[in-house]
């Protein structure tokens, strides 16, 4: 298998150190007391990096699972459940709900901007009675980014929980749990953390665990159950074996973070830069407001077939970007400069890529993006 320049939204490329440390020897980590020790350090670790008091979980599975869990672990049957949604993933919060017996409200935004706080606002002065709001940190498919910050203090001041996928965001976004309000957060491995994908971990306040020890009926899912998580610790139990190779990978991914003290500098400064080179080149930007820092999407020139363009720039450039699924399938092209990829060399090569093989398909551009975006970095 070929290995390739990694370029896309997730899975990222992953650092040497990460693929040595799964490589090492383990041990049996439901029996060994050290590794209980490992696992919750490892959860502070991760819980630090979100600024966070709250409990923190890793779960064997990739992101999805921390999404669905969250809506397996709070719905009860009838509950009413906002789901705000300004793209694909924030509209598929509504299907784990409705899953687990949930009645959705959706507030919808528009798809190329961010969640309009003044109109999430006055939504909820006339209709706050949720248990608990979905809101996605930054959309992948389309890369809109909601400000997640003011959106969970408007809910939280009308006494609803709030749950986050952040999987995309969080290390090339701010994110502030405690500071923010919020109750569930999502994250994953294969984006920003740079670590394999196979792993998601949540931090989970202590008011969530409370509206999940209070429910009238007993969850129904076992492995996407976080209640039985809650006391792992103090009772050297785990619900199902950790996948220990892939924790201690993902320790050493979140100790590269740690040391990466620009991280979220070069993640803005990356995509700012390539941003600035894509729309001098004549390209357009999908998203018109609330741009991520991690991923950029480009909508396809005419007569541009994305399958086409994306074979040619591995076959001829070794660079993997991607397309996109949805509405948006056939009609946009999307970069990850996130995590490993945000790094000055690896985006230019990948633009200068994108630019050769735009060409060879029939797109001039309109000037050097290698040049534009190194002169802004």
């Amino acid at each position: 298998m070929k290995v390739s320049q990694i370029m896309t939204p997730g899975p990222t490329q992953v650092r040497e150190n990460v693929r040595m440390a799964r490589a090492l020897a383990t041990t049996n980590p439901d029996l060994d007391l050290q590794f209980y020790e490992f696992y919750k350090e490892t959860c502070e670790e991760i819980g630090q990096f979100l600024k966070t008091s709250n409990e923190v979980r890793i779960l064997s599975g990739e992101g999805i699972l921390g999404l669905e869990a969250a809506c397996a672990s709070l719905t009860e049957n009838g509950d009413r459940v906002l789901v705000i949604d300004n793209g694909i993933f924030g509209e598929g919060f509504a299907d784990f709900v409705k899953m687990y017996g949930g009645e959705v409200v959706v507030f919808k935004g528009d798809r190329k901007r961010a969640i309009d706080t003044q109109k999430l606002g006055k939504f909820l002065e006339k209709d706050h009675d949720f248990k608990y709001a979905t809101v996605v940190h930054c959309d992948t498919p389309s890369g809109v980014l909601n400000d997640i910050d003011k959106i969970c203090h408007l809910l939280k001041r009308m006494n609803i929980l709030t749950v986050v996928d952040s999987v995309a965001g969080m290390g090339g976004e701010e994110v502030r749990v405690d500071e923010w309000k919020i109750d569930i957060v999502i994250g994953a491995s294969q984006k920003c953390v740079s670590a394999p994908a196979g792993l998601t971990f949540l931090s989970i306040s202590e008011e969530a665990f409370e509206s999940m020890d209070q429910r009238k009926k007993p969850i129904a899912s076992y492995y996407c159950n976080l209640l039985i998580w809650k006391d792992y610790y103090k009772n050297k139990w785990f619900p199902y074996t950790p996948p220990i190779s892939d924790i201690v990978g993902l320790r050493q991914a979140f100790d590269n973070i740690k040391e990466d003290t620009g991280i979220l500098e070069r993640h803005n400064s990356i995509a700012k830069a390539t941003r600035k080179a894509v729309k001098k080149a004549g390209l357009s930007l999908y998203i018109e407001e609330g741009y991520s820092n991690t991923v950029t999407v480009i909508e396809l020139p005419k007569d541009i077939n994305d399958k086409v363009l994306l074979k040619y720039m591995v076959d001829e450039f070794n660079v993997f970007i991607a397309g996109s699924f949805g509405y948006l399938q056939g009609k946009v092209i999307r970069i990850g400069h996130m995590g490993e990829n945000a790094k000055r060399d690896k985006m230019a090569y990948t633009l200068l890529a994108l630019q050769s093989s735009l060409k060879e398909l029939g797109f001039d551009c309109k000037t050097n993006m290698v040049e534009v975006f190194l002169s802004e970095v």
